[in-house]
């Protein structure tokens, strides 16, 4: 039976199905060790959902009876203090799953879900979730390891939002952000997943105190910014500022300048 959340979401649509729920479970990395037969019995109650940008998939309090798969989009889990200020905990995109940990503990969800533009995900329930898992240890080893590392990065965030400066927790945010392929590359270019503010809220800093330290670290030619992309310029010193360097090293620097393009920000 579908949440009892998704009242929120009337205005959810059973997502065209050009693609079948089970093939699109099957190139999920979570998913991709089970067998055709297992494949087809979590997708006999799983449902397509698409959402726009600003639509709510639960709200906190609500029953929690699966969790989701994002298959394209962006989803940020938040919370709203009762004066209306938010806190983004998580942004989440592709191939990322969320409410796992509250569907087991059978639980009511702690927070809320929003989409942060259109978005495709795949709604798993619990009672198929468990039938996978007596049949395949394998799934249960790799929701465990899903949950771990989801519970890991929580702390680490909780770490840098409490108890560093926030140009530390800005430079480990982008570090993160960079693709694992582009990891090697001379600047290294990140697109933003978010708005500005969105992820201003999910580093405990304004909007406009994010946007001073875009404008710094810019002056002092550690990163170019074109609207969302980032351009990292200085790899080395953007590290040594997550990692606690004084701050008073990086700006304003007079140092070899370098020199980056229109073109080549369009390129990236």
């Amino acid at each position: 039976m579908p949440p009892s959340s998704h009242r929120y979401v009337c205005r959810q649509r059973e997502a065209d199905k050009p693609v079948s729920i089970a093939a699109q479970l099957s190139a999920q990395p979570l998913f991709n060790i089970l067998s055709t037969t297992e494949i087809e019995q979590l997708a006999a109650t799983a449902r397509n959902i698409r959402v726009k940008k600003g639509e709510v998939l639960f709200h906190k309090g609500d029953p929690c009876h699966g969790f989701y798969v994002i298959v394209s989009g962006k989803i940020k889990l938040l919370f709203n203090s009762p004066g209306g200020t938010e806190k983004v905990v998580e942004i989440l995109t592709a191939g990322q799953t969320f409410g796992e940990s509250v569907m087991f503990m059978e639980q009511p969800y702690p927070l809320d879900a929003q989409a942060l533009n259109e978005s495709r995900l795949i709604y798993v329930t619990r009672g198929a979730v468990l039938q996978a898992l007596e049949s395949n240890p394998v799934l249960a080893r790799k929701l465990i390891n899903n949950l771990s590392t989801s519970l890991y990065q929580f702390f680490k965030n909780q770490e840098f939002t409490g108890n560093r400066a926030s140009k530390q927790r800005f430079a480990d945010y982008i570090l993160r952000q960079i693709n694992p392929g582009d990891a090697d590359e001379m600047f290294p270019v990140v697109i933003l997943p978010a708005s500005k503010g969105t992820i201003a809220s999910h580093l405990g800093i304004t909007p406009e105190h994010f946007s001073r330290i875009l404008h710094e670290l810019a002056e002092s030619e550690l990163i170019a910014v074109r609207g969302k992309r980032i351009v990292i310029l200085d790899m080395t010193l953007i590290q040594e500022l997550r990692d606690g360097g004084d701050e008073k090293c990086f700006m304003p620097l007079v140092r070899k300048s370098i020199f980056v393009s229109h073109e080549m920000l369009a390129r990236c």
